[in-house]
């Protein structure tokens, strides 16, 4: 009976397997719905940003932000949000793909890439292919924060700012809903004015300035950009616990089937053995 004795350890082997990716989808499903939670929380706040920023710049035409600006620079910045830890079947696999082919289309018009790397596996990626990190923040937890985030992306916005940059991507997994996530690279700057045309254009908001106006749209254009990021960030991560808990699912599924399999082996292997014996002690008798 010893291959009967290996198929009982790899019977044990794969429940204990079986164990740990049950509990891990029970551990995504709880922090995905707090990650949904405050992702859906972010979304009124960016929006309503969104609007204001839209009648600001209707409102006060003389004076352009340089984030509406184009610039003529030959290198563009990419803003890549990805998790920090694995096991979430293809998620950051299929944002990096799409990374990925953005940065060959820049590359072949002569492009040059900076970038900036949010998450573990984005900044393994990005320095894995030589691309030019020039910040990144990782381990950021189940709770993303604004404070932690602002520092590596505003080094993309003053390089855009001065001019040393042409245009910034933000690439992140979109969450749409538990089974479906959607990667996305959009164009972060400069803003067009189809990115800030107002949700409700009945009427246009003229406005009291204070100080001035363009020390008011400076910082407000600021505060969208981060927004954004921000709102990113928090679709990520509730993409990150949706597709995680679907993965260790359908791992928990896939183990039950290898156990039930491996059962069924193990108990013809005993049945022959059993048969086997039976056919020898039969034998002998008959002999006698």
């Amino acid at each position: 009976m010893a291959a009967g004795k290996e198929i009982r350890g790899k019977i044990k082997s794969v429940e204990n397997t079986k164990k740990i990716t049950k509990a891990m989808e029970m551990v995504a499903a709880s922090k995905m719905r707090k990650a949904q939670d405050r992702m859906r929380a972010a979304r009124p706040y960016s929006e309503k940003v969104r609007n204001v920023a839209a009648n600001l710049s209707k409102a006060n035409p003389e004076y352009v932000h340089p984030f509406m600006q184009p610039n003529e620079s030959k290198t563009a910045g990419f803003i890549v949000v990805t998790t920090d830890k694995g096991l979430c079947g293809g998620m950051n696999t299929n944002v990096l793909r799409a990374v990925t082919n953005k940065i060959r289309d820049l590359q072949a018009q002569g492009t040059g890439i900076e970038a900036v790397a949010i998450g573990n596996k984005g900044l393994g990626f990005l320095n894995r292919v030589g691309a030019k990190v020039v910040s990144h923040v990782t381990q950021l937890g189940d709770t993303p924060h604004l404070e932690r985030l602002i520092g590596p992306v505003k080094v993309l916005l003053d390089a855009y700012t001065r001019g040393e940059i042409n245009a910034v991507y933000l690439s992140y997994t979109k969450f749409i809903n538990t089974m479906k996530q959607e990667s996305v690279v959009e164009q972060l700057l400069p803003l067009s004015s189809e990115a800030l045309e107002p949700s409700e254009s009945e009427h246009a908001w003229d406005y009291i300035y204070e100080p001035d106006a363009q020390t008011v749209i400076d910082d407000l254009l600021l505060r969208y950009i981060e927004a954004l990021v921000y709102q990113a960030v928090a679709e990520n991560m509730a993409s990150e616990q949706s597709a995680r808990m679907v993965a260790m699912k359908a791992a928990t599924d896939n183990a039950g089937n290898v156990i039930a399999e491996l059962k069924l082996v193990y108990n013809k292997t005993r049945q022959a053995a059993i048969t086997k014996e039976l056919s020898e002690i039969v034998a002998g008798a008959a002999a006698v």
